[in-house]
């Protein structure tokens, strides 16, 4: 159900109203999207929350969609924009409470805890590139698409990807 030719006509029709579309798409779309955030080390929690704001935000600027465009990529730059969001309020949030607790520091413990395995191959991995290897390999999404879901040019993601796959080889030595 999820071809891409299909996430368009879903997409088109939500655009005009049709519930039954949008329930669609989010029965199709909203798996890799969850796992995109929970690849990117974020909490199960916090991961069902961008999830959800996220399809808030896809219902707000769904006019923005432009017919017999891939929907995959469009999407993702909004999943991508609403994961940023969520990382600049909580820094801001952070920074706060440690301007309150003069000393405080917060422990890298629970986030190397986590780092085990693959996960933490992949968590040595720079942001960028890190999510790159999920857009690619998780969600199956072709370089040009990821592309567009990142605003950069497929050069820019192949070599993230060359990268990323480097630090990953040397890691599993």
């Amino acid at each position: 159900m999820d071809s891409d030719v299909d996430l368009e006509h879903l997409m088109a029709c939500y655009q005009q109203g049709d519930s039954a579309a949008a329930a669609a798409l989010v029965r199709a779309l909203s798996s890799p999207l969850h796992r995109f955030f929970t690849m990117q080390y974020i909490s199960r929690r916090h991961a069902d929350d961008l999830l959800q704001e996220t399809w808030l935000r896809i219902h707000e600027v769904r006019h923005t969609y432009r017919p017999g465009q891939p929907v995959r990529p469009w999407l993702y730059a909004i999943a991508r924009n609403v994961r940023v969001d969520h990382y600049r309020k909580a820094h801001r949030a952070e920074s706060r409470e440690a301007s309150l607790e003069e000393g405080a520091h917060i422990p890298q413990a629970a986030a190397d805890a986590r780092a085990s395995g693959l996960e933490g191959l992949l968590a040595a991995l720079p942001e960028s590139q890190r999510e790159v290897i999920v857009m690619l390999k998780v969600t199956g999404m072709s370089l040009e698409e990821v592309a567009r879901a990142t605003s950069s040019s497929v050069g820019s993601v192949k070599q993230k990807a060359h990268r990323a796959y480097e630090t990953l080889r040397k890691g599993l030595r």
